[in-house]
């Protein structure tokens, strides 16, 4: 399915320093395939926790498959994740936004074709975050995204409480959690030490739609989400959001598509449908 590795554009190793701490992040660069016009620049901000390493092979396939077709992609691990220095204890909600900054910036080494930010699940929280803030407009990409960040940390944080609640002792055990985040203090939860600086900044987060300048060029959203069902439909929550993008004067091209949920799965699985999807939205755009 896949093309042979001997065959991928080259990707490059990148250590990103950072001002807040002056520690380095690494990201991946894939390269547009040898003698394709560049159709833009991608920067995939990953998922929460386990959901980032499940999802990896995932976001691999589909860097490789935009880069074959002109597109520059940066797969950039945030502080405390994957590759990049520090711990995940070390992380907070500020100072991954800075991260996707870092990120862009280092794709303005790339020219100026259109920039899209790639959010997956909590990635797309920062995505949607970040696309404001930046110094030339962004597309968005997102796999997935959590509606809220609220939902994603209560669903996370019921890891810790899940085994008290089966054998009967965890009454209260949530509120418990939550009373050490709110007083500042760190929780392990299945081997990731949580700060409440990450938490309380995840819990705040919403898919809030950046706001448009008036005469700001068309501005693109991608959202694209897996169903195991054949004729799944989106969420109300889901639709809900999908009316305030464009609201807000986005340009939306919503798909659910069939596939394994791949980033919560046991085994790591692959989504087809999503990679080809993926792929041929965004050439439309590209023009």
């Amino acid at each position: 399915m896949h093309a042979a590795t001997s065959h991928l554009p080259r990707a490059l190793p990148q250590f990103l320093p950072s001002a807040r701490d002056g520690l380095q992040r690494f990201g991946l660069l894939h390269q547009p395939g040898a003698g394709r016009a560049v159709r833009g620049r991608v920067l995939f901000v990953h998922a929460f926790a386990e959901e980032m390493n499940k999802a990896r092979r995932m976001a691999a396939l589909q860097a490789q498959a935009l880069a074959r077709a002109g597109f520059w992609v940066l797969q950039i691990d945030l502080l405390g994740c994957g590759d990049s220095d520090g711990d995940f204890g070390d992380a907070s909600w500020a100072a991954w936004q800075d991260d996707v900054r870092i990120g862009a910036e280092q794709l303005r080494h790339c020219g100026s074709s259109p920039l899209w930010l790639w959010g997956m699940r909590a990635g797309a929280l920062l995505a949607a975050e970040v696309a404001s803030q930046l110094p030339e407009p962004a597309h968005c990409l997102f796999w997935q995204p959590a509606s809220s960040g609220k939902q994603l940390l209560q669903q996370f944080l019921r890891l810790k409480t899940a085994s008290g609640l089966i054998s009967g002792q965890g009454k209260g055990a949530m509120a418990e959690v939550q009373a050490q985040l709110d007083a500042g203090a760190s929780v392990e939860v299945a081997g990731y030490q949580l700060p409440a600086a990450l938490a309380k900044g995840l819990e705040k987060s919403r898919l809030t739609p950046p706001a448009l300048a008036e005469a700001s060029p068309p501005r693109h959203l991608l959202w694209f989400e897996l169903s195991t069902q054949a004729e799944a439909s989106f969420s109300p929550v889901a639709q809900q959001a999908h009316e305030a993008w464009r609201a807000a004067g986005w340009q939306l091209e919503a798909a659910m598509l069939q596939g394994p949920q791949f980033w919560q799965t046991t085994e790591i699985e692959e989504a087809p449908a999503l990679l080809a999807a993926t792929l041929a939205a965004m050439e439309r755009h590209a023009g």
